[in-house]
């Protein structure tokens, strides 16, 4: 049975020209995260702009990303959807083309209570048997599930085993004082606060592949100690992760372009799209060659 803790690479659309999904370049990048020793790869994120791709092609990123991992790490599929029979229906095709483990995502109309999320998740689950996560990212989703109605997921629906956050540090320590060790808690936000996170024992971190050499660095050195070579290193890549992470569309924008110049892959956009400025575009190369090229550092 896999270990979901650690680092795990939620992969970008990457698109052709003619604004069609790459799928020679989106299988490149798999194999590169898996080459960097990513420990688990996740598909169909806000970094894959997943409300911009069609029913087809997310069943196809699904499909495409379990051939190129072929077991070696788990596969996880965020799921998204308005209403229950849309998010079972995915999740029934992600499990059968070999998902490990299922990201919800709340609906993205209206603004309800606790319990009316904690419903909808639970009738999407209902009947399945693999680990579920809640992608709790009230910065990005505009709704969320509080530290109270988490625990009460979690006593209901074992299942639920898992949250996706896009939160502070002190909201992760707020949240795993809350809950103990009932749920495995995997952080974003590009690793900002990364250490700090660690500090307040988070178990590992889902993020873009444009720094994730980097983070997974960071958490490695982290494990086995070595807690003052992850403080450099994190020092060393705060600034572009900084530059990265001012919204979900300046991650799209620069942080895919980043990715590009450093795996040597040219980037094009899907509309819409934020339309990266010259300043902007020279600070992405700026970054990427302060970087370097992906496997640069040693490992």
């Amino acid at each position: 049975m896999h270990s979901f803790r650690g680092t795990h690479a939620v992969i970008y659309a990457l698109f052709e020209a003619n604004g069609k999904l790459n799928q020679s370049a989106m299988r490149a990048q798999i194999q590169l995260m898996l080459d960097e020793g990513v420990d688990g790869i996740t598909v169909l994120g806000l970094a894959t702009e997943v409300n911009k791709l069609t029913p087809r092609e997310q069943r196809d990123i699904i499909k495409w990303a379990a051939e190129e991992i072929k077991n070696r790490v788990p596969l996880s599929v965020t799921i998204t959807g308005n209403n229950v029979d849309t998010q079972r229906e995915l999740t029934l095709f992600a499990i059968d083309n070999g998902a490990d483990w299922l990201i919800l995502q709340p609906p993205a109309v209206g603004s309800f209570s606790g319990d009316v999320y904690l419903n909808f998740f639970k009738n999407v689950a209902r009947g399945f048997s693999v680990p579920f996560a809640i992608q709790n990212a009230p910065q990005y989703l505009g709704r969320s599930l509080t530290s109270s109605d988490i625990d009460k997921l979690t006593d209901e629906c074992p299942q639920f085993s898992l949250i996706k956050a896009e939160v502070s540090a002190i909201e992760i320590a707020n949240l795993i004082k809350a809950i103990g060790n009932k749920l495995t808690i995997l952080n974003g936000r590009g690793a900002l606060e990364i250490t700090d996170c660690l500090r307040a024992g988070v178990d590992g971190f889902v993020l873009a592949p444009d720094v994730i050499d980097f983070s997974k660095k960071i958490l490695d050195l982290w494990e086995v100690g070595d807690y003052k070579s992850a403080e450099e290193m994190y020092q060393k890549v705060l600034p572009v992760i900084v530059f990265i992470m001012q919204s979900i569309e300046h991650l799209i924008c620069y942080g895919k372009r980043i990715y590009g110049l450093r795996s040597g892959i040219e980037i094009y956009d899907r509309a819409p799209a934020l339309v990266p400025t010259k300043f902007g575009l020279e600070s992405a190369a700026y970054w990427s060659e302060y970087l370097g090229s992906f496997s640069s550092i040693s490992r």
